[in-house]
């Protein structure tokens, strides 16, 4: 649809990023809001974005733990035990709480954004490069196969 190898990379790189926001249920807001403020290819950056869901699911508690670490909070308890005898005895100190970890997280992720997005994206762009240049061509299949 015309978008450029380049703009494309950038496109894949912004989802795949946003993708692992740690904040759950937020990614496909994020991940729409930065390509029309960038002016990048919605479509490939919600299909990597898309992607990536079960990564992100794998990364929320890791986010918290290197958080909790970094910003030298109380380590989150993963025993819903403990989750849940904390909700009983003190809810509105238990959302703080979680709102602490999920921003200490959040914040983590963004200054991880910052390096990867770019790095992945210079990644990207001469392999999209490569294969639009096969499609021009007509070098089909795109991806050559050894067939011994």
């Amino acid at each position: 649809m015309g978008a450029t190898p380049r703009k494309l990379a950038w496109s894949i790189a912004a989802g795949l990023v946003i993708g692992i926001n740690p904040v759950v249920g937020t990614t496909t807001i994020v991940c729409l809001a930065a390509a029309i403020s960038f002016r990048l290819n919605v479509v490939a950056s919600q299909l990597a974005n898309h992607a990536m869901f079960p990564l992100e699911l794998v990364l929320v508690v890791p986010f918290i733990r290197l958080g909790s670490v970094v910003f030298h909070t109380a380590a989150m308890p993963l025993s819903p035990h403990l989750l849940l005898l904390a909700a009983r005895r003190a809810p509105l100190a238990l959302t703080r709480q979680l709102w602490l970890w999920e921003w200490h997280a959040f914040v983590l992720w963004a200054a991880i954004s910052v390096v990867a997005t770019p790095l992945i994206a210079l990644a990207l762009t001469p392999i999209l490069k490569r294969l639009l240049s096969r499609i021009q061509h007509h070098q089909y299949p795109i991806v050559p196969i050894a067939i011994d």
